[in-house]
């Protein structure tokens, strides 16, 4: 239910990323006085579209794709439809080109998906399953802090026991070449390398969405996503300032509860003499993800790819063979070049004709990199598509690069290029930042803290409801 300002309490929220935004909506839809500021002269954060190439090409700076957006327990409470957004699906959520010129993918319909892997389907079957017959409680407990009770153990407990894996090993279980493939640029998606504990989670997580509500693009753009939530958030009451940067916490009215969409290294600088010196060490000590080199197309035709999936993408995994992401991932931890990266490719104009002028396309690919990489990857990013898709070249009418230190002077908190908020480890995992900060009345809702990465704005939605307690308000709730 919406409601709009009904008490005495306040509250300011650094940051108008999709974290920053879900907590500012969380605590506005209780009743609370929210005003948001933002640096930049544009809302959004990493929700935000540019006209980076050429007249009439709308690209996706940042997000483009939302495998958790649509199945987000915030974001679907949210009426952001009424307020101008509108999804679309791909026909099929991600392709992954092979090297034989075939191809395979995830598709919508887990039967068709498992007819795709031939030996393997079977195995898919059993994977994916369990967790559509209780996914969107299942997905609200994995988008939740894990050192808490979940709401369903044993829904958790059996994901628990493949997302514990490494994507390898679960991988092992795999007969044929293309599931392992499909899998592994799958798993990739969490920028650790495919051998680490828990690598298997993202994957299967993000499987499971495809199957469940799509992986899909909003139409417009990105900003579209930002947009809708900033104008419910005006229709509750709230205020939103842009070109307002904050360097440190004393710029900051005076509120209840004061939410930082910041990474946690951001929050010591905020913080000053606030914090001891013990506790900037460990937020300090963050482990941070590679960075992402990332390159946007204005294209004069779809890209021509060998088989007919990648066609009917809206996104599609480019590295081949399991084995060759594997590498790739290996060498991104350990800071080194990949000569043969994975990348991550979108192709939005195929299914929203708002995002190019007539008869052409826009496109976007980026590959993980060395954290503060200052170095162009463009040519081995396009080498890859080139790969899978002879001719892709000759179709570049131009292009936009932003490298892994770009990114960060883009948005800072890319800290490093890094898109996840710190590196996905185990450890991080479980011990994600908490959205209670030493300073009392102080939050973190960026993708830093539980959950972690994506837009689903269930890092904001967790960091409102720590700060609605402390405040003596009702317990939050999703609904």
């Amino acid at each position: 239910m919406i409601r709009g300002m009904n008490s005495s309490k306040s509250a300011a929220v650094v940051g108008s990323g999709p974290n920053g935004l879900a907590a500012a909506i969380a605590l506005a839809r209780a009743g609370v006085h929210v005003t948001v500021f933002e640096a930049a002269a544009q809302a959004g954060g990493c929700l935000r579209s540019e006209a980076l190439t050429l007249p009439g090409c709308i690209h996706d700076a940042g997000a483009g794709v939302f495998p958790l957006a649509k199945a987000s327990p915030f974001l679907r409470t949210l009426p952001l439809e009424q307020h101008g957004l509108t999804w679309i699906e791909p026909d099929v959520p991600v392709a992954h080109p092979l090297d034989d010129g075939d191809s395979v993918a995830l598709l919508h319909d887990v039967n068709a998906t498992a007819s795709l892997l031939g030996e393997d389907a079977q195995r898919w079957n059993q994977w994916m399953r369990p967790l559509l017959a209780s996914w969107p409680s299942l997905l609200q407990d994995a988008l939740s802090p894990l050192l808490r009770i979940p709401r369903h153990p044993f829904r958790m407990a059996r994901l628990g026991m493949d997302a514990l894996h490494s994507a390898r090993n679960l991988a092992n279980h795999l007969r044929t070449t293309r599931a392992k493939a499909l899998f592994a640029g799958l798993a990739a998606h969490a920028a650790v390398p495919l051998e680490m504990t828990a690598s298997a989670g993202e994957g299967l997580v993000l499987a499971a969405a495809a199957h469940s509500t799509g992986w899909p693009v909003a139409r417009g753009g990105s900003q579209s996503v930002a947009n809708a939530m900033l104008s419910l958030l005006q229709e509750l009451g709230a205020e939103i300032v842009l070109q307002h940067p904050v360097a440190s916490l004393r710029d900051l009215p005076q509120a209840d509860a004061l939410l930082l969409d910041v990474t946690p290294r951001q929050f010591v600088s905020l913080a000053g003499d606030a914090l001891s010196q013990s506790e900037a060490k460990v937020l300090s000590a963050v482990q941070l993800s590679p960075g992402a080199c990332k390159v946007d197309w204005a294209l004069s035709s779809p890209i021509p790819w060998q088989s007919e999936l990648p066609r009917r993408a809206g996104t599609v995994h480019l590295g081949g063979s399991f084995e060759e992401i594997a590498a790739s991932e290996r060498d991104g931890r350990n800071a080194i070049a990949s000569d043969r990266p994975y990348v991550l490719l979108s192709q939005p104009s195929l299914f929203d004709a708002t995002r190019a002028p007539a008869g052409m396309h826009t496109a976007w690919g980026y590959c993980h990199v060395p954290n503060g990489s200052t170095e162009d990857f463009s040519q081995r990013i396009e080498d890859q598509v080139e790969r899978f898709a002879p001719g892709f070249r000759n179709t570049i009418l131009a292009r936009h690069v932003r490298t892994a230190t770009d990114m960060e002077r883009w948005n800072p908190n890319l800290l490093g290029g890094d898109i996840t908020g710190g590196a996905m480890t185990l450890k991080q995992i479980v011990l994600r930042t908490r959205h209670r900060t030493p300073i009392r009345g102080v939050y973190l809702c960026s993708s830093s803290t539980a959950p972690g990465g994506g837009v689903h704005g269930m890092c904001g939605w967790h960091a409102a409801s720590a700060a609605a307690v402390d405040m003596g308000l009702p317990r939050l709730r999703l609904t």
